[in-house]
């Protein structure tokens, strides 16, 4: 199983990526997303990636952090998507957005991912909405990116080779610590997900303690 992929940009396709580490190239196929944030060719990256192994086909799937790849794994569990249907969900909406989806039970929000019909949105959030406290547990530290040794020789040092929208990433990381701060308070995973998921859309900039915050008042007993 080939987990990461970390080297230098050679080509960007329209759904894929080639990357060159030490003389082997790797084909890539990602999101629009992903692909977008990719550094331009003779840059350093690195990937989380999945291999799908089939009679007559092999193919790497790459992915900016581990809560997206472990995403990418679940939505292929569902009956009716794929892995250009996954890619296409992850794409239009991003990790985030799609454990904040599922977590509310928005099935309208993934239905917008091209391919992606209404019975088969629903499915998604019925079949995955118990993994989302989870998945967003992992989103604390969990970003690829190529070590100092993996960068080409001739490359000038760079604070960030893989751009990963980092207002993104840091928001992630926040709901990962609120989500473990609710449980820590006793509240069930589920609904500490849900809570957590909404605040997260009202507040995208929000950090920890502003998301745990919003969260309580969201769980509060009302009336």
């Amino acid at each position: 199983m080939i987990g990461r992929v970390a080297g230098r940009v050679e080509y960007k396709a329209s759904d894929h990526v080639l990357i060159d580490v030490r003389g082997v190239g790797y084909v890539v196929y990602c999101s629009d997303r992903t692909l977008a944030a990719l550094p331009p060719p003779g840059e350093a990256t690195a990937l989380f990636t999945d291999l799908l192994v089939r009679e007559d086909l092999l193919q790497l799937f790459g992915f900016p952090t581990l809560v997206e790849k472990e995403w990418h794994r679940l939505l292929m569990s569902v009956q009716g998507i794929g892995a250009k249907a996954s890619l296409a969900i992850l794409g239009a909406l991003g990790p985030d957005a799609v454990s904040r989806a599922i977590a509310l039970g928005d099935w309208s929000a993934i239905k917008v991912a091209k391919g992606v019909g209404p019975k088969t949105a629903q499915r998604v959030v019925n079949e995955l909405k118990d993994k989302v406290p989870t998945v967003m547990a992992m989103g604390v530290g969990q970003t690829a990116s190529p070590g100092p040794q993996e960068a080409p020789a001739e490359a000038e040092p760079r604070e960030q080779s893989l751009a990963v929208l980092p207002s993104a990433a840091t928001n992630g990381s926040a709901q990962a610590e609120a989500l473990s701060a609710l449980g820590n308070l006793g509240y069930a995973p589920a609904e500490a997900a849900s809570a957590v998921a909404q605040a997260a859309g009202d507040m995208p900039e929000a950090d920890t303690a502003a998301l745990i915050r919003s969260a309580l008042k969201l769980l509060a007993p009302k009336g």
